[in-house]
């Protein structure tokens, strides 16, 4: 299988798999097409999978849960890959968008705006 293939095949899984907190937000998210903001779930971005995408603005939208806590490293060299490519990476806590949705949505709008 090739590795677009498989890259694609992973994001339906992760799709399907979704955190709580991926759920709640994305269902947010979705919302916002009324606005004709549209967000992608799960986007392959070889060798990365990204857990929500605005193409039209390169804007990440990723939701850290405690396990990021030992992987910053890798989440530094992740971000700095995507920023190369035109990307920018903002981060939200899976207790942020839990407790706090409403803000987590009103930062992502004003990363939309320009930042």
């Amino acid at each position: 299988m090739a590795a677009n293939a498989r890259m694609t095949n992973l994001a339906r899984k992760l799709r399907l798999n979704q955190t709580d907190a991926e759920k709640k937000l994305w269902w947010c998210l979705r919302e916002l097409r009324s606005q004709q903001i549209k967000f992608k779930r799960q986007v392959p971005i070889s060798p990365y999978i990204v857990d929500f995408c605005n193409e039209h603005k390169k804007l990440i939208v990723e939701i850290d849960g405690s396990q990021h806590q030992q992987s910053i490293a890798y989440d530094r060299r992740r971000t700095e890959f995507l920023e190369l490519r035109g990307y920018r990476v903002v981060r939200f806590n899976n207790l942020e968008v839990l407790t706090n949705v409403e803000g987590v949505i009103q930062l992502i709008l004003a990363e939309l705006d320009g930042g």
